[in-house]
């Protein structure tokens, strides 16, 4: 025991922690300027190691700050199979994080002494990075940490953050998900794509054309490493390579969702279909510009009906009686839930924002398709629905109509990353449902019409003042905001709005949605007003937008 913490001891001081820097475990793990990290990436390191001891399992360590500046790096650690760490370990994180130099060995000892953690258990971690220049001088610190507690690690170098997820659920699940390999992950996501391919009727290579806006990122690389694989099933255009721009900069999912427009450096011609990563490939959104030269995006809302229309149909043509479900965040458009209740007839559920909470209520149904607005999303399948698929696509005594269904539905399941949003495995998906159904990207951005809305901040002096419930869609405290919006949403056509407090920062967000642009922005500015008047705005009184 004695010696294992002698080399913690010795290592540690390679990588020490500046005194009083403070950092907080979040959704996205740790984020902040990779000159501040190199502690926090060694000290993961030692606790992957424990948390690969106390699971008897192969846990993940994915140096990456996704969407962030370039200059910002973060560290994710990933659980047995391949989902986010658990909540309790959250806090260990940021425990251990913020021990000072001389405290270290007292944390460590503290969350051993808590779980309980075997120290003569194997462990195994495997760590993977995105192109940032720090990343390669960080994931050393971690492999550092790593070998430090005398644990195992694999180094898979440059991955997208979904395709770790995916090597530690195939490692854990011993081969039963897929290969932990890079070579693995692509042969089973293309072989299924070009098995579902093979069902669109003549697909001119017209059809097959998709450009893609890699931000500069990791994503731009994989997907060029995949390109052979797809057997020109796929035409792909890939701008934002990241042989000169920079990460993220005036590209990727979260620009063109944000700015509402193109990336940097793409040419679009009229009603081609375009889609961007974000920075770590766990994102994407899809966008074209009509005839007019309008500019079109379809976000994670769209994707998500697409994906459960698509679903729900081979579900009625397999004759196979499973429960499907999206679910969606406040944010989700009004447009998108009433489409998805009144005309498709699947079921709705409305969860918390952030990732951890969608996939919780995923998992509770047969099929649970998730993605928020921003893009990042998936589709989870149950034990017992996967079995079910399987026996029918085996049964030889079945009609033709049923059989298809089900050969695409156990293909559909093959080309879908059900660890983590996935933008590579969700741009197959997308590409062989349009492709399947023959529709253009005018056709699915056509399916419904989003409702105007506006999305606010308002400064306030305590976030903590604000309290929600019913998913973050009424607000509990301070007394007499709900009434206040309900009062104010009364008076526009097909308004809705909800205020919840940040994750981060001490701001309270607002969001509106109204029948026309205008009643929208005056809603949300109205809103605005009721915060700042009610929940202890700061700063000068919110201004109208017009």
């Amino acid at each position: 025991m004695m010696s294992e913490f002698q080399e913690v001891s010795k290592q540690s001081g390679v990588h020490p922690k500046p005194a009083g820097l403070v950092l907080q475990y979040g959704t996205a793990g740790f984020r902040t300027n990779a000159k501040l990290l190199d502690h926090i990436m060694f000290r993961m390191g030692l606790l992957a190691t424990l948390r690969s001891k106390t699971t008897k399992a192969t846990i993940g360590v994915m140096v990456t700050a996704s969407h962030n500046p370039e200059e910002d790096n973060g560290v994710k650690l990933v659980d047995p199979m391949g989902e986010m760490v658990s909540a309790t370990w959250e806090v260990y994180a940021t425990q251990l994080a913020n021990a000072e130099q001389e405290d270290l060995l007292a944390a460590l000892k503290d969350i051993i002494e808590k779980e309980a953690v075997n120290m003569s258990q194997e462990a195994k971690v495997f760590v993977g990075k995105d192109t940032r220049g720090s990343s390669a001088r960080l994931s050393q610190a971690v492999l550092d940490g790593v070998s430090a507690l005398g644990g195992h690690s694999k180094d898979y170098g440059l991955v997208t953050t979904p395709q770790l997820h995916y090597m530690v659920c195939c490692q854990n699940t011993q081969g039963k998900y897929g290969e932990a390999t890079l070579e693995g992950y692509y042969k089973k996501l293309c072989q299924a794509f070009i098995k579902l391919s093979k069902n669109a009727s003549n697909c001119t290579d017209d059809q097959k054309h998709l450009s893609v806006d890699g931000a500069n990122g990791i994503g731009a690389l994989k997907v060029r490493e995949m390109e052979s694989h797809l057997k020109k099933e796929l035409h792909i255009s890939l701008f934002n390579d990241g042989s000169e721009g920079k990460l993220n900069h005036q590209c990727g999912a979260d620009f063109v969702k944000v700015q509402q427009k193109p990336p940097t450096g793409m040419e679009i011609n009229p009603g081609e279909r375009c889609c961007s990563f974000d920075g770590d490939a766990d994102r994407i959104v899809y966008y074209y510009s009509d005839s007019e030269g309008t500019f079109h995006l379809l976000d994670g809302d769209k994707v998500a009906t697409l994906i459960s229309t698509f679903l729900k149909e081979l579900l009625t043509s397999a004759g196979l009686d499973l429960k499907i479900a999206v679910v969606q965040t406040a944010y989700a458009n009004g447009s998108s839930t009433n489409y998805l209740e009144n005309t498709m007839k699947v079921i709705v559920r409305c969860t918390k924002t952030g990732v951890k909470h969608l996939h919780h209520a995923a998992q509770e149904f047969d099929i649970g398709v998730y993605f928020e607005a921003n893009g990042h999303g998936t589709v989870l399948f149950s034990k017992a629905a996967e079995e079910k698929i399987q026996q029918l696509a085996e049964n030889s005594s079945l009609i033709d109509e049923k059989k298809r269904a089900a050969l695409l539905l156990q293909n559909t399941i093959n080309v879908i990353n059900q660890t983590v949003g996935d933008a590579i495995s969700d741009m197959l998906l997308i590409e062989a449902i349009l492709a399947i159904k023959g529709m253009t990207i005018h056709q699915w951005d056509a399916i419904y019409t989003d409702l105007p809305n506006r999305q606010l901040k308002v400064k306030v002096s305590d976030r903590r003042l604000i309290d929600t419930t019913d998913a973050e869609r009424r607000a509990v405290s301070p007394a007499g905001l709900q009434e206040a919006i309900d009062t104010l949403v009364k008076k526009y056509r097909k308004a809705r709005s909800f205020v919840r407090p940040s994750g981060t920062e001490d701001v309270v967000r607002v969001y509106a949605e109204a029948e026309t642009q205008d009643s929208a922005d005056d809603l949300a500015h109205e809103v605005s007003l009721a915060v700042y008047r009610l929940a202890g705005g700061v700063g000068g009184e919110p201004k109208p937008l017009h």
